[in-house]
């Protein structure tokens, strides 16, 4: 086990709940009040920097973590690093060895 996998950063992942919209259609958001606080590491994945004023910076990065991430998928957000993220992929589980079996996911920033 690497040492920024032991000793990562923390981060919390918001877990996605069903509500009912003003329609009576039910939709899927993420539960501030619920969440997972998980250590994490990361790897930045791209970014496109804003060159003129008006456009958009994206960035992508991946973190993955050894916790068990129940009811996260891209209905979820997460907060890493002082800033609100998107999940724009849903947790895939990598299975390894004890050692290295882990949950990632890559988030987009919140503009």
């Amino acid at each position: 086990m690497s040492l920024q996998r032991r000793r990562g950063q923390l981060a919390r992942i918001w877990k996605t709940k069903v509500t009912t919209d003003n329609r009576g259609n039910e939709i899927r958001v993420a539960d501030p009040n619920d969440v997972h606080e998980v250590r994490v590491w990361a790897i930045p994945q791209r970014s496109a920097r804003a060159e003129v004023p008006g456009q958009q910076q994206i960035n992508v990065i991946r973190i993955g973590t050894a916790a068990d991430l129940e009811r996260v998928d891209l209905y979820s957000r997460v907060e890493y690093g002082g800033t609100v993220w998107d999940v724009v992929t849903p947790p895939a589980y990598h299975h390894g060895t004890r050692h290295t079996r882990h949950w990632s996911l890559d988030l987009r920033e919140r503009p």
